[in-house]
């Protein structure tokens, strides 16, 4: 069985911050606080500010679902390009 490389690991970690952050500066420029957006995309408080985070649980990086995303970018009003960081780290294993 293939083993995932730990520069994979780091790599999705850098990207999940990435993202985060972009989950962030997305929700302050629609003027909406984690509540508002977590209650208009279906998700608890509690997961949204995890995903501003970079994390999906405590202790486990963020790997929102595609329809996750999708749902959050048109809450914010952005196209789910803006939302997704550039530089997508080489997560295949090795």
């Amino acid at each position: 069985m293939a083993r995932r490389d730990d520069t994979a690991d780091e790599g999705w970690a850098i990207y999940a911050q990435r993202l985060a952050t972009t989950l962030r500066r997305a929700r302050e420029d629609a003027g909406l606080s984690q509540e508002q957006v977590a209650y208009r995309a279906g998700l608890t408080r509690y997961t949204y500010q995890k995903y501003e985070k970079g994390e999906s649980r405590p202790g486990t990086l963020a790997n929102p679902t595609l329809r996750t995303l999708l749902t959050i970018a048109q809450v914010l009003g952005v196209v789910i390009e803006d939302l997704i960081p550039e530089d997508v780290p080489d997560l295949r294993s090795r």
